[in-house]
């Protein structure tokens, strides 16, 4: 549990690696009074949690570049019972939204309907399966939009007035389908 920002491999005697990976979570220190990506996996934002997730992975839908295909983003498999699918992310730090976009590039056959983003600040340690049942009822950020195949979205005056700063947030789609990035500006609160 050390924080770093820089690492260094050593190998002995010579040799050639394939991969390095590193994991653990991103420690993010934001600019005061700033609209940033808060969203971004630079920024600290991770995914917690989703309904389905049945084709591509789904931590690219916070990736920092556009999708290069459609397997690089977020896909669920067609619904054959009632209800819709969703994903719920986290950012590193609380922060009052201020626009979203919403990118289903790629997806022409297999884009959801319409989406809906809800929001709340989570306080302290909260166990996941907790946070999975109480945000069917966080507030309203996004209402329920209309989506278009292969098209970059973007909102900001049908966001709430009344949205407060959050950290945690569910990307409803209706009923299932594929998006490629989701992201979030806002500035730190």
């Amino acid at each position: 549990n050390k924080k770093a920002s820089h690492i260094r491999l050593h190998i002995y005697p010579d040799g050639g690696i394939a991969r390095l990976r590193v994991y653990g979570e991103v420690a993010y220190t934001p600019p005061a009074n700033e609209r940033i990506e808060v969203s971004g996996l630079g920024c600290g934002g991770r995914i917690l949690a989703y309904s389905d997730a049945h084709y591509g992975n789904v931590a690219s839908l916070l990736a920092a570049d556009r999708a290069k295909n459609m397997g690089d983003g977020w896909e669920t498999r067609r619904r054959r019972v009632p209800g819709h699918d969703w994903i719920i992310i986290s950012t590193a730090f609380p922060a009052v939204i201020e626009a979203v976009e919403i990118d289903t590039a790629f997806y022409k056959g297999n884009y959801p309907a319409q989406c809906s983003i809800q929001a709340a600040r989570v306080a302290g340690k909260v166990h996941l399966d907790d946070i999975i049942r109480q945000a069917q009822h966080w507030e309203e950020l996004l209402p329920k939009q209309d989506l278009a195949a292969d098209q970059l979205h973007r909102y900001a005056a049908e966001l709430s007035a009344q949205a407060k700063a959050a950290d945690h947030f569910r990307l409803n789609i209706y009923p299932d389908g594929g998006v490629a990035r989701l992201r979030l500006f806002g500035k730190p609160a």
